[in-house]
């Protein structure tokens, strides 16, 4: 009984290690995305952090384009980085976690 305890414990020690290397890893893929005319365009990573931000000079001169410009690009942004960020933990810690009978959490 202790074995498979010990074991399983070391699975699940295994799987959270892999989590944290994938939450560093995906520090490094960034997610482009820039509004239908051109005119903004973001970076983030996958664990959504913004990296920059490029402000066309027409949308400089008017304070609630602008703005709504960086809503609807922002937004954008952090959906396809939030779906990416999921997918790759999930994964990760589907592939460490230990067969535990009746916990099939991740089918």
């Amino acid at each position: 009984m202790f074995g498979d305890l010990s074991g399983m414990m070391g699975k699940l020690q295994d799987a959270q290690k892999k989590v944290e290397e994938t939450k560093q890893r995906l520090n490094t893929v960034l997610v482009d995305q820039q509004s239908n005319d051109g005119l903004l365009k973001t970076t983030l990573t996958a664990n959504r952090t913004i990296k920059s931000i490029t402000i066309s000079d027409e949308l400089l001169e008017d304070k609630e384009q602008l703005e709504d410009y960086l809503i609807l690009t922002l937004n954008k942004a952090i959906e396809k980085a939030t779906a990416i960020n999921e997918a790759e933990l999930a994964a990760a810690a589907k592939d460490g976690m230990p067969n535990i009978p009746g916990m099939d959490m991740f089918k």
